[in-house]
């Protein structure tokens, strides 16, 4: 067989079993970075061992959550805002309905990311997160499983996705924390940087989103009802969350800074 050949024959599999296969991937992929965590952390960071076992649990859950973040984040930016597929420029089909191998395979990846995540939450809950949390899981999986089976509404998936920009300075304060460097410049230019992110990525992000579904409300009428329901509903669910985190990361970070003066 020639490269081409074996291309095709790739992009047939990714075709008809991207959910399927991006979604064993992201279980694979998670597994694989929560062991390289471990192995790394203990034998780069001498602080690692004196931390307790929940605690070394979440040191590693979280290094698979920030490389999922850097990856989707970077893969949503591009096919959202810089590639063709979704571009209002191209008039071939109507943007609620386009998709690609690529952006169903890779959305299959996250859904693989969250399932394993969602599991470790509850195996381990409520020490990796509560209801919130949970909740918030259940709503990025229902439309991610729906944008993958279906190939709907999955311009809206990856929009969404770009929030993820947040986790990384989240998990930084995290590790910051649990190293004894809270009271560091660090530590507060962590806390700036959170709130700027959080504002861009989880509020400022949401509007335009709102706004995408109103210029293109005529498609998503289109939808079958549990798809409509998911792209009206699911969105604005997601924004009242990320809107409580929100201020409490406001309130966090103003604390931090009284005390600096």
């Amino acid at each position: 067989m020639t490269i081409s050949d074996y291309k095709n024959h790739a992009e047939l599999l990714l075709k008809e079993y991207g959910l399927c296969t991006g979604v064993i991937c992201g279980i694979l992929a998670c597994k694989m970075v929560y062991d390289l965590s471990q192995l790394i952390s203990a034998l780069s960071f001498k602080g690692y061992s004196s931390l307790s076992r929940m605690q070394q649990v979440e040191w590693n859950n979280r290094a698979i959550s920030t490389l999922h973040a850097v990856f989707i984040t970077i893969v949503s930016l591009y096919l959202t805002f810089c590639s063709d597929l979704f571009a209002d420029s191209q008039q071939q089909d109507l943007v609620i309905f386009r998709h690609s191998s690529f952006s169903t395979f890779i959305l299959g990846v996250s859904v693989g990311y969250f399932l394993s995540d969602i599991g470790m939450i509850f195996w381990f809950y409520p020490s990796l997160g509560g209801m919130e949390y949970v909740l918030h899981h259940f709503l990025s999986m229902s439309g991610l499983i729906y944008a993958v089976s279906t190939g709907l509404g999955q311009v809206y998936a990856y929009m969404i996705l770009v929030s993820e920009t947040t986790t990384p300075g989240i998990n930084l304060r995290w590790y910051l924390d649990v190293a004894g460097l809270k009271r560091t410049k660090a530590y507060v230019v962590n806390g700036v940087a959170i709130f700027f992110t959080w504002l861009v990525a989880r509020v400022i992000l949401f509007l335009y989103l709102f706004y995408h579904v109103f210029l293109h409300y005529d498609e998503i009428v289109q939808l079958p009802s549990f798809g409509f329901f998911l792209i009206i509903v699911g969105p604005v669910a997601l924004a009242f969350l990320n809107l409580m985190w929100f201020g409490k990361i406001t309130k966090g970070m103003l604390k931090t800074l009284a005390k600096r003066h």
